[in-house]
């Protein structure tokens, strides 16, 4: 394997998005970031606009989301569907999910990144969130569907070609620590 054969998929918004594309760059990793008309990028490499077409294959009813999550999503708004249906697209294409973030009392992550959680968890994808408020990574795991916390040699590393790499606007110094040394652990003794 070497860094230039890894695909970053994104979302190109704010905080641990752009984050995860500005260090993807930095190790010569490909970025597909996908995004909708109107949306504020934060990253420019690696844009795919996604059509109305596009969108509608990753439209998911609002209700289903709601109960899914226990939180009320009805009264949001089409901007929110869309980044609903971008998630979609990110999960699909991936083989390894990377979530920054928090993770809820009932086992869900916060905000509209947590559909990007759930949707990984249905799709039977390796996921892994860095709790920003516990300062720590979790992976899911399936069996028991709980989160195991992980520390020392069993922190997480890319160890898939196609991988996601999702999370908050709202991106902490550890957060950013988090994917900076995600990075490091897992391309620093690669080729490009």
């Amino acid at each position: 394997m070497r860094a230039a054969d890894l695909v970053l998929y994104s979302g190109a918004t704010k905080g641990a998005e752009a984050e995860f594309g500005r260090l993807a760059e930095t190790h010569g990793v490909q970025e597909v970031n996908f995004t909708y008309e109107g949306h504020p990028n934060a990253r420019s490499r690696g844009i795919h606009e996604l059509s109305q077409e596009e969108l509608l294959r990753g439209d998911v009813s609002l209700t289903y989301i709601s109960r899914l999550l226990s939180r009320n999503y009805n009264h949001k708004g089409e901007t929110f569907r869309k980044i609903l249906q971008t998630l979609f697209h990110i999960i699909v294409n991936t083989q390894e999910v990377f979530v920054i973030g928090e993770i809820m009392d009932d086992m869900t992550v916060r905000g509209g990144t947590g559909w990007g959680a759930e949707f990984a968890k249905l799709c039977n994808k390796t996921l892994y969130v860095f709790d920003q408020e516990r300062d720590a990574w979790h992976q899911w795991d399936s069996p028991s569907s709980a989160w195991v916390r992980l520390e020392g040699e069993s922190l997480p590393r890319i160890s898939a070609y196609h991988f996601a790499g999702v999370g908050t606007r709202n991106l902490k110094p550890n957060g950013h620590a988090a994917i900076e040394e995600l990075y490091e652990r897992s391309l620093t003794e690669l080729p490009n």
